[in-house]
């Protein structure tokens, strides 16, 4: 499902998965959403196809879950494909076809709908668990990565690369920038962001606020620590805080403190924030928490959490160190499934984009 429940055995076996899979995870996926979904951006098969627009959904999302096949042999193994007059199948030349002409959006429309609609019922099968989340917020974590893509002169262009270093001009292949909010003690995709590498993941990061629901704590690295970013976080909802590492650059005046290394901070909002974002105030004010684990070096954390009684230094610290269930996400699914290889098949940013929604959906 959209997330990375039990990641580790699960995509041992992808390369080995049948129909069956199929039929497994098309008990989660209820048909109207797909109706829907090709409905809302107006992608719906109007005659007869031999590859109609509702089974190009099933192809991209069976393409993520055999990795080791042709995209013809998607179409075959999972019996996407009507059957001509004669009983051929369906050609070779056809998929690339019916891929274009449902392009991108039905299955953005798709990710957003099963993404919301598994982690509520995450929520509600959770009610009167409150092991499973902290002081009435439900743990939520961002982060990025980068998915490799085939080097077609039109990836190329969109997507751009890494700089490979030492003048040896970008990366071997292009590069995807992906930044997703999890829900971290589920496991489960709350949203994704996906775009050209050269854009940051602050900028992608701010795509995913609306996707945040109220009473919950995000928890990102220090990369995200920016006034801009946070204090819309804040204001977008009730209760949405957030917890971020302090760069070592950080700077802050104490106005409160509550106990040794526990205290409220203020720190300047930089000229260049309020010149993008000229509703922000001068200055800004977090909580800091001040920690140090052996043999480690001293660590400081700037969250909203503001009431020490109602959200006590010591859970704070633990609760930071949850982030790394993202880092372990990514990396599951770039070792287990992707097997280290290109996580992209396609050709251009148009099904790129359409075949990356279906790979962050199983």
């Amino acid at each position: 499902m959209a997330g990375w429940l039990s990641l580790e055995s699960a995509l041992a076996s992808v390369a080995a998965v049948g129909p069956t899979s199929i039929d497994r995870f098309r008990a989660d996926i209820d048909p109207e959403w797909i109706d829907q979904a090709l409905a809302a951006t107006g992608t719906a098969s109007l005659r007869r196809r031999r590859l109609p627009a509702e089974q190009v959904i099933w192809l991209v999302l069976g393409m993520a879950l055999h990795r080791n096949r042709s995209i013809v042999e998607v179409v075959n193994k999972l019996d996407l494909a009507l059957p001509d007059e004669r009983g051929r199948p369906v050609a070779a030349s056809a998929v690339p076809k019916a891929r274009a002409r449902v392009g991108p959006e039905p299955l953005a429309w798709l990710f957003a709908r099963c993404a919301e609609a598994w982690t509520s019922r995450a929520a509600a099968e959770r009610r009167g668990q409150p092991a499973l989340d902290w002081r009435g917020l439900t743990l939520y974590g961002v982060d990025g990565t980068t998915l490799r893509v085939p080097d077609s002169p039109a990836n190329r262009a969109h997507f751009g690369g890494h700089p490979a270093g030492g003048g040896h001009g970008e990366s071997g292949y292009p590069l995807v920038r992906a930044v997703a909010l999890m829900e971290l003690r589920s496991h489960l995709l709350r949203a994704a962001a996906f775009g050209p590498q050269a854009a940051g993941e602050y900028t992608y990061a701010e795509s995913l606020w609306a996707a945040v629901p109220n009473d919950s704590l995000t928890i990102v690295d220090r990369g995200f620590l920016a006034a801009g970013l946070l204090l819309a976080l804040g204001r977008g909802g009730t209760r949405r805080h957030w917890l971020v590492r302090a760069k070592r650059n950080t700077r802050y005046r104490v106005l409160r403190e509550f106990g040794p290394g526990d205290a409220v901070v203020e720190m300047q909002v930089s000229r260049a924030a309020r010149r993008r974002d000229p509703t922000l105030p001068a200055t800004w004010q977090a909580r800091a928490v001040a920690y140090q684990r052996p043999g480690h070096t001293p660590q400081l954390l700037l969250t909203s959490l503001r009431d020490p009684a109602q959200y006590p230094a010591a859970e704070v610290i633990a609760l930071y160190h949850e982030r790394w269930e993202m880092e372990l996400g990514y990396d599951e699914v770039k070792t287990g499934l992707l097997a280290r290889e290109e996580a992209i098949r396609s050709q251009s940013p148009e099904v790129v984009a359409q075949e990356r929604c279906g790979l962050f959906l199983p």
